[in-house]
């Protein structure tokens, strides 16, 4: 409480033009992480479940001992500023921290689109940039050296379910795929990922559709499933599109071995249309029955109890408040091995992490996203709850709704 209190303490200052007391990249037994993040405006709810992970990953990070450089121990703390969910404030901010409040290790705001507006200036400056919450893939093709990203990129949200589908045969190549995607930058991304996991298997496209742009019928789309029989349907059109997905599959009697498709829960498809909708795939970045820990956090399970213990208003933790943690663990991970506090050994180090987590595993490549998680697939049952496939093995296969 403390600390939002404070965030919100400076967000007002800085709106008056007060001007703030200049911070050092460590204060005394101190590091200073930076960060500008949304606590305002339409990306205010999701910003502060980015600001909570990061807070409950400073606490529990300087509970165990903090960060040691140079054989001494160093605490973390985050210097906050509200961005009012504008990229151009976000930009102003960023700029702020890093000349003025003198930060040189910034955490990344919410959304790809501030994310976007803030990358130009750490660039600028050479400040390393640990993001949790901007996936598009077009942010790693700029040829930045400072941004590194933990959570998985739009590209890899349903190709998981490619890899499903390959090991569902002893001939991938058999596979035949039907395709329908909305026209927007994300599905797009969504679909290139998709097409190169078809390309990597030699699988065989037989039907690759965009959906209209109001989102409301799919039924053309539906007519060929229904014709040319894929092994697998894909689907994008964000919470619209999966509704329209859902409903029309259900009206129109569908049945395909594998449906995989984004935005299940946002469109509330096992609620609305329990029976279609069973045994659809639908991607998240992060489970808390995820079979993956480390020795900070423990367990996926253990750093889900143990944050709702410190903000007891959640009944379900955002995966966004899990990824924010995990990208302060990637501070600590690099000061670390970097022995230094030298920005640029620092960034290297950041560039050399491979480490495994409560989030899942992290590995950045040469363009600074993370290469080492998948997207995670869950399932939906016949009692419409979710259950998390992590491998085929996992999945109830074929679907075989009985409608």
């Amino acid at each position: 409480m403390k600390k939002e209190l404070l965030t919100l303490t400076l967000g007002a200052m800085l709106t008056v033009g007060a001007a703030g007391t200049a911070a050092a990249k460590v204060e005394g037994d101190t590091i200073i992480l930076g960060s500008s993040i949304s606590l305002t405006g339409k990306y205010a709810t999701n910003g502060l479940h980015t600001q909570r992970g990061y807070d409950y990953a400073v606490d529990v990070i300087n509970a165990a001992g903090g960060v040691k450089v140079g054989g001494k121990s160093y605490k973390l703390d985050v210097k906050y500023y509200d961005d009012e969910s504008t990229p151009a404030r976000g930009a102003q901010l960023a700029e702020r921290l890093i000349q003025q409040d003198g930060v040189e290790y910034m955490l990344g705001p919410y959304s790809s689109g501030m994310v976007k507006a803030i990358a130009p200036v750490s660039e600028k400056f050479g400040v390393p940039m640990v993001e949790a919450e901007g996936a598009s893939r077009s942010l790693f093709t700029q040829g930045y050296k400072y941004l590194f990203a933990v959570l998985s990129t739009s590209e890899q949200y349903l190709a998981t379910a490619i890899d499903m589908a390959a090991a569902s045969t002893s001939d991938p190549k058999s596979i035949r795929v039907a395709m329908a995607f909305e026209g927007d930058p994300f599905s797009m991304d969504v679909r290139a990922g998709v097409v190169d996991k078809i390309n990597e298997y030699g699988m065989k496209t037989i039907i690759d559709d965009q959906l209209p742009a109001d989102l409301s019928d799919m039924s053309t789309t539906l007519t060929k499933v229904k014709a040319l029989k894929p092994d697998i349907l894909i689907v994008s059109g964000h919470s619209k599109g999966a509704a329209t997905a859902a409903r029309q599959i259900d009206e129109m009697k569908v049945n395909v071995p594998m449906i995989a498709m984004t935005h299940c829960e946002a469109a509330k498809v096992q609620e609305k249309f329990p029976n279609a909708s069973t045994g659809f795939l639908c991607p998240t970045q992060w489970v808390e029955t995820l079979s993956k820990s480390d020795p900070i956090f423990g367990s996926a399970a253990e750093w889900n109890a143990g944050f709702k213990k410190a903000y007891p208003s959640y009944s379900s933790v955002p995966y966004q408040s899990a990824q924010a943690s995990a990208a302060v663990y990637v501070w600590k991970e690099a000061f670390e091995a970097a022995n230094s506090f030298d920005k640029d050994i620092v960034r290297d180090a950041i560039a050399a992490v491979e480490m495994e987590t409560f989030y899942g595993d992290i590995k950045f490549s040469e363009n600074g996203n993370n290469i080492a998680k998948p997207m995670f697939m869950r399932q939906i049952g016949a009692d419409s709850s979710y259950s998390l496939v992590e491998t085929f093995d996992d999945m109830a296969f074929p679907r075989n709704v009985k409608y």
